[in-house]
């Protein structure tokens, strides 16, 4: 039991970096925060896939409040810290309730991506609502994390069913 929660801290840890360091790689950036990366949902994925929601989550999580403290804060507003961070990834680890065929990845992925564009959606209509200008908030926010999200989701369903293929990827010893 001790040896399995190591070995599951050790992979949280490693999965944690990993996630910070693919969202390095940022292929397109907007002007007020949000990227398009090589894949950085993808060891939070995972790791929920093989260790279970929980971990996912606390993987999630670890990786946004690695992101808020090394990354570009666009806002030091707490409502921004806790859903742009906080809650946007940890909602992504929520995959490892959906199951282990690629079927169920695939719509658990898009299901934890919608609910990171929830977050993000809410904290841009409430917190950055002042670079909506004269257009509805909302729907300025949607489009605006739209924009960023649906490459990212795309990114990230080729890359996790092209490594869910390997059982090793997804079975945790």
């Amino acid at each position: 039991m001790r040896k399995t929660n190591l070995t599951a801290l050790v992979e949280a840890g490693i999965m944690t970096a990993l996630s910070y360091l693919l969202n390095l790689i940022t292929l397109f950036q907007m002007p007020q925060g949000g990227s398009v990366s090589a894949g950085a949902m993808v060891p939070i994925i995972i790791m929920g896939i093989r260790r279970g929601p929980a971990w996912g989550v606390a993987t999630g999580v670890a990786t946004g409040l690695l992101q808020f403290i090394l990354g570009k804060q666009f806002s030091l507003h707490p409502l921004s810290i806790i859903l742009d961070y906080i809650l946007a990834y940890a909602v992504i680890g929520l995959v490892g309730y959906f199951g282990k065929n690629k079927l169920k990845i695939s719509i658990g992925i898009f299901v934890v991506v919608l609910a990171r564009f929830a977050c993000h959606v809410v904290s841009g209509a409430i917190v950055f609502y002042e670079y909506a200008g004269a257009q509805n908030p909302w729907i300025y926010s949607m489009i605006y994390n739209g924009t960023f999200l649906l490459p990212e989701l795309i990114i990230t369903l080729i890359i996790t069913v092209t490594l869910t293929s390997s059982k090793q990827i997804i079975n945790a010893k």
